[in-house]
């Protein structure tokens, strides 16, 4: 899979906002689909969750990095569902 992602295909927050532009696969170099939060070593951080969690999770992180409006934050978590970690499931 070559195709270059923009944003974390788990959480959708932009890849370049995440430590190292990305996730580390399990040899080290770093994964253009995930970002660091949702994925190191070749795994998910959180591999139990489902994308429910994972849209209340952006949703709680949105709000503490200061996306106060509700509204936001929302919208954002509605797009979780399309991404390709969950458009399978």
């Amino acid at each position: 899979m070559n195709q270059e992602y923009k944003n974390c295909q788990s959480c959708g927050m932009p890849l370049k906002k995440s430590p190292n532009g990305g996730g580390t696969n399990l040899d080290g170099s770093i994964n253009l689909m995930y970002c660091a939060l949702c994925y190191e070593n070749g795994k998910f951080n959180n591999p139990d969750w489902d994308v429910n969690q994972m849209q209340y999770y952006v949703k709680v992180k949105m709000k503490e990095m200061g996306f106060i409006m509700g509204l936001f934050a929302n919208s954002f978590a509605k797009k979780i569902p399309n991404l390709e970690r969950w458009k399978k499931k």
